[in-house]
């Protein structure tokens, strides 16, 4: 188990470029099963859940080449369907949440896809519900088998059809597409998931030769096509990591720029983050953050009630930025609520910031008030464990502006969505030390 140790309470400055999404790539990454021909993908993430994802490309049998580090090109024309049947994928697909993207394209362009219960961060229960119900709704035929946890799904022919989500599922939209762009006909996906990422892969899949409209609502259209040519794809920077740097550009007091933000698909970030008292500048396509040196104050609603900071399918506010605006909120001026709506076991790290000195009550499983310090008094060093992802690049943020040396255990959590995250924060001035 990796650990970071962190010395606390110091100033950083200069410039960050964000990575590759993380997000965006699973679901791109997974789109190259759907051609036989050559895809080429720029901007991926050097990031542990994404090489894992490749590494089982290319069990599958897709080639895949580096060409820098982080260009790569795929080329699915020899996939080998017999490794879904080992137990050697159980073992591989179990191992990444994003793993479930790949049944889409299989069913689609061989007329099968099989995939053991992905696994990922423990959060709270991730149901795919929706992804299978929007196969069988085109024609497949579901089975399951609870000794292995194994899931499959069959078709001989998918036919287009009008389908209405539970949920906008963002991974279960984009598994649907997918199936949904070799089906014979016509396919209509209404409380379809609309974030970014989900409108990068059907442009990436528009150009292979697919025909999707719709993009970037609720309800996309999708005429069936018979095959799929190659393609170059960009992906966007993470918008999770940007505002990741926004929160430790604050928190530590420093003068922080963020480089080629891609600023018109970050949403309420910017917003959200000015709620709090945060100057949030737009130079260019870059992110100017000022040392807060006089602190930062939450603006009340209109009526002088407390704020409330809560997560919503996009173009709301991100599940995955709550906990960074949580440990923000623990130095500001004022009180807010935060209500995490979609995942059950999100704020449960905020016990290792009440440890640190962090005035916080949680209230129930979804919702935590905070009560802002001022920077009066610092958080204290600690010793803590990374539970997630998320949650671990929060922690780290709280480490960088507490008083003494903080020590973070199971950091492969963090490096599973952050690319190179010590050496990029050194850059910047931070003292951390990956043992």
């Amino acid at each position: 188990m990796g650990t970071f140790k962190i010395e606390g309470g110091h100033q950083l400055k200069g410039e960050i470029q964000p990575q590759g999404a993380k997000n965006e790539a699973l679901q791109i990454l997974c789109a190259v099963l759907l051609t036989p021909e050559k895809v080429t993908i720029h901007n991926i993430p050097d990031i542990v859940d994404v090489n894992k994802l490749i590494k089982l490309l290319q069990s599958l049998g897709v080639k895949v080449e580096k060409l820098s580090n982080n260009s790569y090109s795929f080329q699915a024309d020899e996939v080998d369907l017999d490794y879904l049947e080992t137990q050697q994928f159980k073992i591989d697909g179990s191992g990444l949440r994003g793993s479930i993207m790949i049944v889409g394209p299989l069913l689609a362009r061989f007329g099968k896809g099989y995939i053991p219960k992905p696994g990922g961060d423990k959060i709270g229960r991730r149901r795919l519900d929706t992804h299978f119900e929007g196969f069988i709704n085109l024609g497949a035929k579901f089975r399951y088998n609870r000794e292995d946890y194994f899931y499959g799904v069959e078709a001989e022919e998918l036919k287009g059809t009008y389908m209405l989500l539970d949920e906008a599922s963002v991974t279960g939209t984009a598994n649907i597409v997918m199936a949904a762009v070799l089906a014979k006909g016509t396919t209509t996906i209404y409380n379809a998931a609309c974030e970014p990422y989900l409108q990068q892969l059907c442009k990436m899949l528009n150009r292979m030769g697919a025909k999707i409209s719709g993009i970037g609502s609720n309800m996309l259209i999708i005429e069936g096509v018979d095959s799929l040519g190659g393609t170059e794809h960009t992906m966007l920077p993470d918008m999770i990591e940007i505002g990741s740097w926004i929160g430790l550009a604050a928190m530590t007091k420093s003068e922080l720029t963020i480089k080629n933000v891609s600023w018109d698909d970050l949403g309420q970030i910017p917003s959200v983050f000015g709620k709090l008292g945060i100057t949030v500048e737009r130079r260019g396509d870059d992110i100017y953050i000022p040392a807060h040196v006089d602190g930062y104050e939450i603006q009340n609603y209109i009526d002088g009630s407390i704020l409330t900071i809560a997560d919503a399918p996009w173009p709301g506010f991100t599940p995955d930025l709550l906990s960074i605006v949580l440990v923000v909120a623990t130095q500001s001026r004022g009180e807010v609520v935060i209500h995490q709506k979609m995942f059950e076991s999100r704020l449960f790290f905020v016990d290792k910031l009440i440890d640190m000195g962090a005035k916080i009550i949680l209230c129930d499983p979804h919702r935590a008030t905070v009560i802002g310090y001022d920077f009066k008094s610092q958080l204290k060093a600690t010793t803590m464990v990374s539970p997630d992802i998320r949650a671990g690049i929060s922690l780290l943020i709280a480490a960088l502006s507490a008083k003494g040396t903080s020590t973070i255990h199971n950091i492969e959590q963090i490096d599973r969505g952050y690319e190179n995250i010590d050496e990029r924060l050194r850059a910047i001035g931070a003292r951390i030390e990956r043992v």
